[in-house]
């Protein structure tokens, strides 16, 4: 299958969208207890990442073996309203040319806004980076507000999935590990959004 250089790819259904969170056991114990992030241990003054792509957040993470602040993998369910709010309200972590006149414009948009978007190489089973690339989006300030209170549905502890495709990624039976993996199909974004995003 042919996918495109930028593509949002992910597990959705007509009303939320899934997004993955690594994290320590303290925070992952508390958000799955309360439903949603609770400050402390959550912070909610730093910048938030949420990563549609479930490979890519094994990537991140090490399939939750890296080190101990992401050794939980966290599915969280969020409103596409909530997601499609973040897409609009974002800027690109990076200057590229077609969205901004100069490089300063870029600074200012970025300065206010408070998502940040991240376009980095996908990867497969193995882990090693493909052609096409995954979004990582960065939330802060009022966006992190807007996840915690009121966009995340739910929250499901995704790690023990993560350790068994994994073990059979080491068993050198990836077939199996990739029938294993959710089912992430392209999410459409609105053409405004498709130039907003570099897509």
């Amino acid at each position: 299958m042919n996918i495109p250089h930028r593509q949002i790819r992910a597990l959705y259904d007509d009303k939320t969208i899934r997004v993955y969170q690594a994290y320590s056991n303290a925070i992952a114990d508390s958000a799955l207890q309360h439903g949603t992030f609770v400050s402390p241990p959550f912070k909610m003054d730093r910048m938030t990442w949420i990563k549609p792509s479930f490979l890519w957040m094994m990537y991140r993470s090490g399939w939750g073996k890296k080190d101990n602040g992401q050794n939980r993998i966290l599915a969280i369910d969020i409103t596409r309203e909530g997601f499609e709010w973040a897409l609009e309200h974002s800027c690109l972590s990076h200057f590229e040319k077609g969205i901004y006149a100069t490089k300063e414009e870029w600074q200012t948009a970025k300065n206010h806004s408070p998502v940040r978007i991240q376009w980095d190489p996908e990867r497969d089973i193995h882990l090693q980076p493909l052609e096409h690339r995954a979004i990582q989006i960065g939330l802060s300030g009022e966006a992190v507000k807007l996840y915690v209170n009121e966009w995340i549905q739910s929250i499901t502890d995704a790690t023990e999935m993560a350790t068994e495709i994994y073990s059979l990624v080491e068993e050198n039976n990836p077939e199996t590990a990739e029938q294993r993996l959710p089912i992430e199909a392209e999410y459409q974004v609105s053409s405004n959004l498709i130039i907003k995003l570099q897509m």
